[in-house]
């Protein structure tokens, strides 16, 4: 298995065989949340507009995401997996646009197959990829608007070790990140925007037993967890 590391969308559009797209703040770990709390499907989109109209159409129940990081009007959720983690979603589905996450699963158009990445789910995507035997697995470290973000690179460089079979220590890897990664915009924490809990959730590694594999489905993107077989030793 050939694993190759990229950056940023256009690392996306690069992507060929099973793309992993990361987003660790927080796109990914807020859908991740989402599953956990029950959602059915996450339709990725890469606007607002499409959001609130799926929702008005009856495709989607409710709306969640950001713009420049603050709640986009009109959704029920922001992009957080804080205050996801507290709401029922029990065969909700969600339509989510975020700036940089979203918009790397719409680039990633070569890949055979995708998965969101996140340290939360890492370790069962990890799972569910040597399950197909792929040829080449493309992790790809979004960033924040066109720009490298430390947690997406260390997450990718979790990705890939795990795919090699090694096992980091995941306490070294949340001090590293929380020591790379400057503190959240005070104004989107005071706004309510950015709970303080939401790095603390995401940097929480392997802590959900699902991925969360992306397909194509009438023209849209769709988001569903994925539950890999048990690997001895995995």
């Amino acid at each position: 298995m050939k694993v190759e590391i990229a950056n940023l969308e256009q690392g996306a559009r690069q992507a060929r065989g099973i793309a992993v797209i990361i987003d660790v703040f927080r796109a990914f770990t807020t859908a991740a949340h989402a599953f956990e709390r029950g959602a059915k499907e996450i339709l990725m989109l890469g606007d607002g507009d499409t959001a609130l109209a799926l929702k008005a159409s009856g495709r989607a129940d409710l709306c969640m995401g950001e713009a420049e990081g603050r709640k986009v009007d009109g959704f029920d959720f922001g992009n957080s997996p804080h205050a996801v983690s507290q709401a029922d979603l029990s065969g909700k589905v969600l339509a989510q646009k975020t700036s940089n996450g979203t918009r790397g699963l719409l680039a990633a158009t070569g890949a055979e197959e995708i998965y969101t990445g996140a340290f939360v789910t890492a370790a069962a995507t990890v799972r569910c990829i040597r399950a197909r035997g792929p040829e080449t697995v493309c992790i790809v470290a979004m960033g924040a608007a066109e720009r490298p973000a430390a947690e997406d690179e260390v997450c990718a460089l979790y990705h890939r070790a795990l795919l090699q079979g090694l096992s980091p220590d995941k306490e070294a890897l949340r001090t590293l990140v929380a020591s790379l990664v400057p503190p959240a915009n005070q104004q989107l924490v005071a706004s309510g925007d950015y709970p303080p809990e939401d790095r603390d959730l995401a940097l929480a590694a392997d802590s959900m037993n699902f991925a969360i594999r992306v397909v194509t489905e009438d023209g849209m993107l769709v988001a569903r967890p994925e539950f890999p077989p048990e690997f001895p030793g995995a």
